[in-house]
Parts: C-alpha cells; structure tokens; sequence
C-alpha cells in the first residue's frame, strides 16, 4: 500500500531536498530553553550540596568542641548553653510530640476529604473545596501561632482547666500545625485517588460493591504509594515548622511528655536563639548548626523513606 501510494503521488528530489534541509535546521529556541532548564537543574543541586556542606562544616565545629560529648547530646535531658548542658532530648521531645499532634489531626480528616472529593463530590462542589483547601495553605504561619495562642489555648483553658492548659502549650501548637498540614495532605492524597483508572471503579460495582466499598476497599488501596508520600512529606512540613511553635509551644527547652505544659521544639529553638543577641562563632552560636544538621537528617531520612515506599507499593496501570 505504502508504494502504490508513492507511485500515485511520487516525490521529486527538491523534495526530498527540503525535507532533509528541515530536519537539519538547527531549532535554537529550543536550545535556549534545554540550556536554561539544565542550568536551573546544576543551580539546585549545587546549592543543595552547599548548604549541606556549610552545615555540615559549622555543626562540625560544636561537636568537637572539648566541651561537648557526643553521648550527652543525644541522651541528655537538659538544654542550657550557658553551662554547657547540650542534652537535645527536650528539643526533640516536644518537636515529635508537637508533629504527632498534628498528624493525628491532619491525617484522618486530609484522607476523608480526598475520599470525598475524588469519589462523591460533583465537579462544581470539587471545583469550590479544592481551591478553597488550597487558599487556606497560604495562610502565614505567624497569623496561624497567633491564632494558636489567641483562640486554640484560650478555648482549651476554658474546656480543661486553667490549671491544666499552661498558656503556652505543645498542643494547641499542633492542632493548629494540624490545619496547616491538612490541605497538603488532602490535596495530594485526592490527586493519588483521582489518578486511579475508571476501569477499577467499574469493574467492582459490576461486581456489586457499594460507593463506601468501591472507596474503601478498591481506590485507597490503589492510591498507596501516593497517600503514603502525602503524609511523609506532610510529617516533613511538621517536623520543619518554625513560626508557630516558635509563638504558641514555649520559649524553653522542657523534657516532657505532657502536651498541655509549655516545651520548645528544634525549630523554636532556632527562631528564639538566632534572634537573640550572642555572639558570632561562640558554643552557643554554633549549637544552631548541630540543631539544624538533625533536622536535615530527620527530612532526609522521611524522603528516602517516602521514595521506598512509592517504589514499593506503585501501580503501573496501561
């Protein structure tokens, strides 16, 4: 077929010609735009190894100072510079116990949103709640520790008990870290459920499942890997928050467990010490860096993880 058609329409040699003279005009617009988008990629990775090794080489400095041990920073239960305690327990204490909060808010109410978008919400109620969940996540998180500590720990005081609820307090820090967390989640998670082919949905109700079972039981399954890196970067998000715990959590270091007493987490820690007045270089500057260094490790370790398990329980659909 292929050559009768080119005997009705054969083609000359100018042709030809012009066709191989296309194909070997060099695109430069083109060009422009793959140099730009691998100059961006070079930018970021090299601006990700320099941070890490500027971090790296202050955090360095603290933690061979003859004055700090290795074993005391990592089991020690007291943080005061000044007498040269580095115990980061407290500080990681109230950082998990504050993160934890606000997955346990954030998760179930992030993963019942998505379900109801992706699965019983028409197009124009989706189309409202979605961008509206999206607005709230540009909320500046110094408006969301003063909300924390105007109206979450005054409501909590007049539920429980002034003399249970400190007015500075981890809870109401994660409640409200909770909110700041749940449109990520919800957004993410809806997106892993709205990828999920049609052809499943239809195949278990040909079978008789219910809308709740075809959910439940068919789609979150299917969604996994998606749902599971939602809530590890969401815990990322938690665990690098700064402004409010930084406002509604406490300015001291407390190794405790209970929510409802003041404590200061990692990145609280950073925001109070970096804006106060010490000097460059000293013990106590260079305890900021060792501080951050754990941070990055704690990221870097949800990333690795959330890449193992999106690897692990992905679906290829064809």
């Amino acid at each position: 077929m292929y050559e009768a058609k080119n005997a009705q329409f054969p083609a000359t040699s100018t042709d030809e010609a012009d066709y191989m003279d296309l194909r070997s005009q060099p695109r430069i617009h083109e060009s422009i735009i793959k140099g730009f988008l691998i100059f961006s990629g070079v930018i970021s990775i090299l601006t990700t190894v320099g941070i890490v090794v500027f971090l790296g080489q202050e955090a360095l400095r603290f933690f061979t100072d003859p004055q700090v041990s290795l074993v005391e920073f990592f089991t020690g239960t007291v943080w005061q510079p000044q007498i040269y305690k580095f115990g980061i327990l407290p500080l990681l204490s109230a950082t998990v116990m504050s993160s934890l909060i606000a997955m346990g808010l954030a998760i179930p109410i992030g993963l019942s949103v998505a379900i109801y978008l992706s699965e019983y919400a028409s197009q124009r109620i989706r189309s409202i709640i979605k961008p509206s969940l999206e607005i709230l996540a540009g909320i500046p998180t110094v408006v969301l520790g003063f909300f924390a500590l105007t109206f979450m720990t005054p409501l909590l005081r007049s539920i429980l008990g002034n003399d249970v609820v400190q007015i500075y307090n981890v809870f109401s820090a994660g409640v409200v870290m909770g909110i700041l967390i749940l449109p990520l989640i919800s957004s993410m998670t809806e997106d892993a459920l709205h990828a999920v082919p049609n052809t499943l949905r239809e195949g278990a109700y040909g079978l008789g499942a219910t809308k709740l079972e075809v959910s439940t039981q068919v789609v979150l399954p299917a969604a996994i890997s998606g749902i599971a890196a939602a809530i590890i970067l969401g815990i990322s998000r938690a665990i690098g928050e700064a402004m409010i715990v930084a406002i509604a959590a406490g300015a001291g270091p407390n190794f405790t467990i209970n929510p409802f007493e003041a404590a200061e987490t990692m990145t609280g820690h950073i925001v109070r010490i970096s804006g106060g007045d010490i000097s460059y270089d000293s013990l106590d500057y260079n305890s900021l860096f060792a501080i951050a260094l754990m941070l990055f490790l704690f990221t870097l370790t949800l990333n690795i993880l959330s890449q193992r398990i999106i690897r692990r329980f992905r679906e290829v659909y064809e």
